[in-house]
C-alpha cells in the first residue's frame, strides 16, 4: 500500500502536552520510533488486499519553526521533508492547513497512485479534504488527538486509537495489574511475528530446536504476548498449529522439537510420558509460588503474570504445560487452595475469596442501571454524537470519587493515574474500563485542569467534566436548553455534594 504522511507537528504536539509533556516530547524527539510502528503495527484501513503492506512514499511535517525549530533534527533523521509554517498572525495562526489540503491535492494529480493519505491533526477543518479523497477512492488514516468531531470521525477510514498511540508508538508502556476489560481475538501481527522469529530460530540453529526453548523466545520477544492465554489461542501448541511452518517440521514428544528436514537429523523418539508430567517437588514449589504471591497481592493477580513467574522456576513448561495443553488446565490440576481462578475477561484472574473481591463477572447492558430512562434516552444521544463514555449516574459518581482519592494519594501521571483509577473501581464493586477511564482523564486535562495544583475535590472534578461534555455538545451542535443542561448535571454530578 502506497501511503504519504502529513504531520500537523504544532496541533499534534499541543494536544499531547495538554495531556502530558513527557508524552509529547516523546513524540517530538523519537519520530524513527512512531514511524516504525506505523510502518510495522497498524493495522491498514479497509478495504486492502490480503498480505499488503504499508510503504510510506511522501513524509511531510508542517512546523513552525519559531516555537518548534528545537524539534527539527529529529524529523530530518526520520526522513521527513519539513515545511516551516511561522506564525502569520498576531493571535499566532500559521498556514498549517492551507499547506497540508493544497499538497495532499497536489499529489491527488501525480501520476503515482497514493492508495492511503496518513493525517496527524485534530483540526476537524480537514474534514472536507478526507471526504474528497474517499471520494477519489483513497483510503485515509487519522490521529487526532483530545476529541475528534463527530464529522472527522466518520470522515476517515480509520481512526488511530490515541492511547494506543501513546502505549505502542510512543512506548509509554505499562504492567498490567489487574484483568483486561475484554477478550480479544487472535491477531494475524501476531501470528505473523511469531512465524519469523521461529523461521529464524531455526535457520540459525545447528540442530532441532527444543519447543520449550522456543516458547520462551516468543513470550520475551512477542509484546502483548503471554503464557496464560498465548495471544487468545489458548495454548502455545495451538498457536504452533496456526501457522504455516512448511518446510519446517514439528515432534511433540518429550517436548517437542521443530526442525529442518533438509539440515537437520529427525530427532529420537523420546519415551511417552516424558513430559505428562513434571517431578512432584516442582509441582509443590509451583503451588507454594501460586500461593504466596496471591497471600501478598494487594488485589486479584492476573494469570498472565502468575505464568510468567511460573515459567521463571521452569521454563520447559511453556511447550505444553506438562502435558495439558494450556495454562489453565495446568493450574486448575494444582492443589492451590484457598486461591481460586476466575477466567472472565482475557487471560483470567487468581485471588483469594477471604481477601480479595470477587472479580465482577459481566458487566450491566447499558441502560439497565438507569432508575431514570428519559436521563438514558439524554445519555445515549450524547454518547453517540460526542463518544462521551455511556455511564449511569452511579458510575460516573464513583468514578469521579476514585479519581480524586488517587489524585489525593499519588502523582498525576495519565498512564498511572489511569490504571490505578480503573483498578480502584473495580475494587469498589462499579468497574469502568481503562478506555472510559482515560476519556474522562483527557476531558478534564483539556479543560485545563492541573491535577498538580488542583483543587481535586469531587464537586470541582464534576464541574469541569459537565464543561467538557457541554463544549462537545456544542461542537456537534446538539440544542443545549435549559432541560438539556439540567440533564447533563444530574448525569454526570447528581448526588456529589456541592
Amino acid at each position: 500500500m502506497k501511503s504519504a504522511l502529513f504531520v500537523d507537528f504544532d496541533n499534534v504536539y499541543s494536544g499531547l502536552r495538554r495531556l502530558d509533556q513527557g508524552t509529547a516530547d516523546q513524540f517530538a524527539r523519537t519520530p524513527t520510533a512512531w514511524m516504525n510502528w506505523l510502518i510495522e503495527s497498524l493495522e491498514l484501513p479497509a478495504p486492502t488486499r490480503p498480505g499488503a503492506r504499508r510503504r510510506i512514499l511522501v513524509r511531510r511535517c508542517y512546523l513552525n519553526p519559531q516555537a518548534y525549530q528545537r524539534f527539527r533534527p529529529s524529523f530530518n533523521l526520520a526522513g521527513f521533508e519539513i515545511v516551516d509554517c511561522p506564525a502569520m498572525t498576531s493571535e499566532g495562526k500559521t498556514s498549517t492547513d492551507i499547506h497540508m489540503v493544497l499538497d495532499i491535492v497536489d499529489l491527488l494529480q501525480q501520476e503515482t497512485h497514493y492508495d492511503e493519505f496518513i493525517v496527524f491533526s485534530a483540526d476537524a477543518d480537514f474534514t472536507p479534504v478526507l471526504r474528497k479523497l474517499r471520494r477519489w477512492d483513497r483510503r485515509t488514516t487519522v490521529l487526532a488527538i483530545g476529541f475528534p468531531s463527530a464529522a472527522y470521525r466518520a470522515s476517515a477510514d480509520l481512526l488511530i486509537d490515541q492511547d494506543e498511540f501513546v502505549r505502542r508508538a510512543l512506548a509509554f508502556g505499562e504492567v498490567v495489574t489487574g484483568p483486561p476489560p475484554v477478550e480479544i481475538s487472535p491477531t494475524p501481527e501476531l501470528a505473523s511475528s511469531a512465524l519469523t522469529l521461529i523461521r529464524q530460530a531455526v535457520k540459525e540453529a545447528p540442530a532441532p530446536v527444543p519447543l520449550a526453548r522456543l516458547a520462551a523466545a516468543l513470550l520475551r520477544t512477542i509484546e502483548d504476548l503471554d503464557a496464560s492465554s498465548w495471544g487468545s489461542f489458548g495454548s502455545f501448541r495451538a498457536l504452533i498449529d496456526s501457522l504455516d511452518l512448511t518446510p519446517l517440521a514439528v515432534t511433540w514428544e518429550g517436548g517437542g522439537t521443530i526442525y529442518d528436514p533438509k539440515r537437520h537429523s529427525r530427532p529420537a523418539t523420546l519415551s511417552a510420558g516424558t513430559s505428562a508430567g513434571k517431578p512432584n517437588g516442582v509441582q509443590v514449589k509451583i503451588e507454594d509460588l501460586i500461593r504466596t504471591e496471591i497471600s501478598r497481592a494487594p488485589q486479584p493477580v492476573p494469570c498472565g503474570r502468575l505464568a510468567t513467574l511460573i515459567l521463571g522456576q521452569d521454563s520447559s513448561l511453556a511447550s505444553d504445560w506438562a502435558g495439558k495443553g494450556t495454562f489453565r488446565k495446568f493450574v486448575e490440576s494444582l492443589n492451590v487452595k484457598p486461591v481460586q481462578f476466575n477466567w472472565n475477561g482475557s487471560g483470567g484472574v487468581a485471588f483469594d475469596p477471604s481477601r480479595h473481591a470477587v472479580p465482577s463477572e459481566v458487566a450491566p447492558e447499558p441502560g439497565t442501571e438507569w432508575a431514570d430512562k428519559t436521563l438514558f434516552g439524554v445519555a445515549r444521544h450524547i454518547h453517540e454524537l460526542t463518544d462521551v463514555p455511556l455511564l449511569s449516574p452511579k458510575r460516573y459518581r464513583n468514578l469521579i470519587e476514585m479519581i480524586s482519592i488517587d489524585v489525593l494519594s499519588s502523582p498525576f501521571n495519565l498512564v498511572e493515574t489511569g490504571k490505578r483509577v480503573r483498578d480502584r473501581c473495580r475494587d469498589s464493586g462499579l468497574p469502568v474500563s481503562r478506555a472510559d477511564v482515560n476519556h474522562v482523564l483527557r476531558g478534564l486535562l483539556m479543560r485545563g485542569h492541573t491535577f498538580e495544583e488542583g483543587p481535586n475535590d469531587g464537586p470541582t472534578l464534576c464541574r469541569k467534566l459537565v464543561d467538557n461534555i457541554r463544549s462537545l455538545c456544542l461542537r456537534e451542535q446538539i440544542l443545549l436548553d435549559a432541560t438539556m443542561d439540567s440533564a447533563i448535571e444530574n448525569w454526570i454530578g447528581g448526588g456529589i455534594s456541592q
